[in-house]
């Protein structure tokens, strides 16, 4: 089962989109790509859900694992 996303994406007019997986419409819009990261990994973090993070081009640059990870990485210390 897949499991819920928010994603940090590019607006085709500028600026930055969080949008939930599936959404028409983005939670948030900001000015800068931090500006969405920072807000939008809060948002998922209280939601427990995946966040991807999109280049300007929409590939994926980065992502975290908010909530239940069913298989977390090993502790390297």
């Amino acid at each position: 089962m897949k499991r819920p996303e928010h994603h940090v994406v590019p607006n085709p007019d500028g600026g930055w989109d969080v949008k939930r997986d599936g959404a028409q419409r983005a939670s948030i819009h900001t000015d800068t790509k931090q500006e969405a990261v920072q807000r939008g990994r809060t948002i998922s973090q209280n939601q427990n859900t995946e966040f991807i993070i999109h280049n300007r081009g929409g590939k994926i640059s980065n992502s975290d694992s908010h909530g239940n990870d069913p298989c977390p990485p090993l502790d390297k210390r």
